[in-house]
């Protein structure tokens, strides 16, 4: 039997921050107290009152296939949403709702980019992103961001890497893997250089908006000179801690969230039901609970970065949202405890994770070979015995 897979599927590579995951609970089912920094999952449970709307559809015996592109009042809760929240107009056609915002995400590139149509993505970058764009038979092109710019990038990198062949801008504020946050001016001076360009899609990737901790979120969706080019995805993951619910969505121009629609009816058809009635409630109820999981997100930053910043030849920035610290760490590499060379930075997840015990997530899976990543959605005692460990397994080396 031939069980040679699709080139498509064995150009693909697995996902580092999901390896990294399940070689923890390897080492934790052999005993081992492992202190797992490297996935990207609020750690408080979704709030009561979404609980018990989902509860309410079950009784209600909301049980059959659901419309491809969502619920017409969850598409009606989404567009309300967007109007509140953003100042964006999206009327309920425009809105397609999928499994997750990475299925929104991977939606929309599958239905405007052919092939070896090029796609710009700021580095460091979520670890999906040139997966995707690979499946959608595009080309990745990388503009570096490092820690020295705030991981962000400028109008001048932006301009420098747009060719007659690009077809889509795809990047993520606030970001993962880095927590930083394009503020309203370089946002609009981004626009300014994508109304030059009328063939390019934005593709905003807006899933953490609301774990924000320098003040109002900001779009790029807002600028009138974008108008119909830009697709916002957003989710109920991160800010209402419904990651297992799996609900993502879009606001699209027509046409996108039509095509969308299209390739979602032949793929997955409507996404559950019940998570979609507890996706209701999500956006329609208040957003107490998410501002107090916010609270906790923050003082969590603050005491990773004040440990962070104790540890000699580390360097890290002030992530501004999101529930990343994102260090630099070359400073260690060449270095070794003996046993054990530091050549880059998976060696150094690797080195964490045997010498320390607590898992990150190397920075080379976000395009950022100098990084790691660690995820602070956890509490603040584990996250103190965890960056006391990193502190001392670091210290070893010489």
């Amino acid at each position: 039997m031939n069980q040679k897979v699709s080139s498509r599927i064995a150009s693909l590579a697995v996902s580092q921050t999901l390896a990294m995951a399940q070689k923890s609970r390897e080492l934790q089912a052999q005993g081992i107290d492992v202190i797992n920094l490297s996935v990207g999952e609020p750690d408080f449970p979704t709030p009561d009152h979404i609980k018990e709307a989902a509860k309410k559809a079950i009784d209600n015996n909301f049980s059959y296939y659901s419309p491809v592109p969502g619920y017409k009042d969850l598409r009606d809760a989404i567009s309300a949403k967007f109007k509140r929240e953003n100042n964006l107009d999206f009327t309920p056609e425009q809105i397609v709702v999928s499994c997750g915002a990475k299925h929104s995400i991977a939606n929309v590139l599958a239905c405007v980019v052919d092939k070896d149509d090029e796609v710009i993505i700021p580095a460091p970058f979520w670890v999906s992103y040139i997966e995707m764009v690979k499946l959608a038979d595009g080309k990745s092109v990388i503009i570096d961001a490092g820690i020295d710019q705030d991981f962000k990038v400028t109008p001048q990198q932006l301009e420098a890497a747009i060719t007659p062949k690009t077809r889509a801008f795809l990047f993520s504020s606030p970001s993962n893997p880095t927590g930083s946050l394009y503020s309203r001016e370089e946002l609009k001076a981004l626009a300014d250089v994508f109304a030059k360009h009328e063939n390019i899609i934005i593709i905003s990737d807006e899933i953490y908006e609301h774990i924000n901790y320098v003040g109002k979120h900001e779009s790029i969706a807002q600028f009138e000179n974008l108008k119909d080019r830009v697709v916002v995805v957003n989710g109920v993951s991160k800010g209402y801690a419904m990651t297992g619910w799996r609900i993502g969505y879009i606001g699209a121009p027509l046409w996108i969230s039509k095509a969308c629609e299209k390739l979602q009816g032949q793929v997955t058809s409507g996404v559950c039901s019940i998570a979609q009635k507890a996706s209701v409630a999500a956006l329609n109820e208040s957003l107490a609970p998410t501002l107090e999981m916010k609270k906790a997100f923050l003082r969590r930053r603050n005491l990773v970065l004040e440990k962070a910043r104790q540890i000699k030849g580390m360097k890290a920035n002030e992530p501004g949202g999101a529930f990343y610290v994102f260090p630099d760490i070359s400073s260690f590499f060449g270095k070794s405890d003996g046993s054990m060379v530091i050549n880059n930075c998976d060696d150094m997840s690797l080195y964490l994770l045997k010498e320390a015990f607590v898992a990150t997530v190397a920075g080379s899976a976000f395009g950022d070979n100098n990084c790691i990543r660690f995820s602070y959605a956890t509490s603040d005692e584990i996250l103190e015995k965890a960056m006391d460990r990193i502190k001392a397994a670091l210290e070893k080396l010489k």
